[in-house]
């Protein structure tokens, strides 16, 4: 989305603009703004309700240091790791590039490790004895998406066994007004870019990239009005965006195939920068 201009709460009632609390069109088609050679190793069963990740046998990594564009085997084992734990790493051709750091970040939170592009000795040892998410609502439906704002991640469920973790860039909270064009007039939107908290449920979506009138949505999947679940070109490791869950590209590729209408959607917790 385009860069953003950071204003007073007061300048938000100022004459002429539109106040938002979403990144989105909130009905489809809206016509109005809306108010290594890598290791062999065993699969594993990741449990529900946050039981510790059953393996069936133990696995031992390659505890050798990576960074942002390493290249070979461990790179491979990394990668293939990755995805037995229901990460999104990309393919694994040994090669450490972007997708595979958005994929080491999620495991990194959900390991208690501060994010970096570093895989070290707490990286390595956490692959060998991996925790699975937290889980936010104990009591949810079988199915269903988990996005916890204080850890910056997605966890999506099918029949209470981990499906898909990512990482996410949620809502900056930062007050933004904007102008764009929108029904074929210059228009001032402001907001919160806020992702708001609470339970919601998957409804409509957009194939390829949607144009909204706060920028270009990837494949978008609504849930909360004009918040949606989408791909993004920038996803860093804080919120950053008007309010929708920004995802890596390659997630919000196959996120549609996985993800039908109606499933819940349950936000929780608060960043802290």
């Amino acid at each position: 989305m385009g860069a953003r201009r950071r204003l007073g709460l007061a300048t938000l009632l100022t004459v002429g603009t539109v106040v938002l609390s979403a990144c989105g069109s909130a009905v489809p088609h809206e016509t109005r703004p809306a108010a290594a050679v890598a290791r062999v190793t065993a699969p594993v069963a990741v449990a529900a309700a946050g039981a510790v990740a059953e393996v069936e046998r133990s696995v031992t990594a390659p505890d050798k240091p990576l960074k942002l564009g390493s290249k070979g085997s461990a790179v491979i084992w990394l990668q293939k790791r990755l995805k037995e734990l229901s990460y999104m790493p990309g393919k694994a051709d040994g090669r450490y590039g972007g997708t595979t750091l958005a994929a080491v970040w999620a495991f990194q939170k959900v390991n208690g490790i501060k994010p970096s592009s570093t895989v070290g000795r707490r990286t390595w040892n956490a692959l060998e004895n991996p925790k699975t998410p937290q889980v936010l609502v104990k009591n949810g439906k079988p199915t269903r998406v988990e996005v916890n704002l204080t850890k910056q991640i997605m966890v999506y469920y099918v029949d209470d066994q981990v499906k898909l973790i990512s990482h996410t860039s949620s809502g900056s909270g930062v007050p933004y007004c904007e102008t764009a064009v929108w029904q074929g007039k210059s228009q001032r939107f402001c907001g919160s870019a806020t992702t708001p908290a609470g339970n919601f449920r998957t409804t409509w979506r957009a194939k390829g990239w949607h144009k909204s009138y706060l920028g270009q949505l990837y494949n978008p999947i609504f849930f909360n009005g004009g918040i949606a679940f989408h791909g993004a070109l920038s996803v860093p490791l804080y919120p950053a965006s008007h309010g929708c869950v920004r995802l890596p590209m390659n997630v919000a590729e196959v996120l549609p195939g996985m993800l039908g209408k109606g499933v819940p959607v349950h936000v929780r917790g608060r960043f802290r920068r």
